[in-house]
């Protein structure tokens, strides 16, 4: 088992596996950021991102309060889900700390670590082939330290 969902405290019976995990993750646009305010009270906003099967990576507006946040506080918590109904509802909740990636902000200089995001993110959220850059976002990544999953349909 995954270490970092070996500390997951809800049923297993609705635990999802790694492989369902990563096609869930690789399936849904939009995720819910949570970081810490200066005055300790989370901020929580809605976001596109991309997953690349070990890192959910996000691409932030560089002025936005959940860039300062986070570059004050790395800390962050992120929720994926789905469902209407209480028998549909699924997600995943992916916890660590964020680190900065490529230049801030992003004008597309060459960065080899961006490579794979940069190919998924624009194809998934926008259509296109290749990553548009409009010099007021930069990315910020994600490796899980703690996953946490649910999907109430195997109940």
């Amino acid at each position: 088992m995954d270490p970092a969902r070996a500390s997951q405290r809800r049923g297993r019976r609705v635990m999802m596996t790694h492989e369902e995990v990563d096609a869930f993750l690789r399936g849904q646009r939009t995720c819910r950021v949570a970081t810490v305010s200066p005055d300790g009270r989370p901020h929580v906003s809605a976001l596109w991102f991309a997953w690349d099967g070990s890192s959910l990576w996000l691409y932030s507006i560089t002025r936005s309060r959940r860039w300062s946040d986070l570059r004050r506080d790395p800390r962050i918590s992120v929720v994926v889900d789905a469902g209407e109904a209480y028998g549909e509802l699924r997600g995943v909740e992916l916890s660590g700390r964020a680190v900065f990636v490529g230049e801030s902000p992003r004008t597309g200089e060459p960065c080899p670590e961006l490579a794979e995001v940069e190919r998924i993110f624009p194809v998934k959220n926008f259509g296109l082939d290749e990553m548009p850059h409009d010099g007021r976002h930069a990315w910020i990544r994600l490796t899980p330290d703690a996953v946490v999953s649910w999907d109430f349909r195997k109940l």
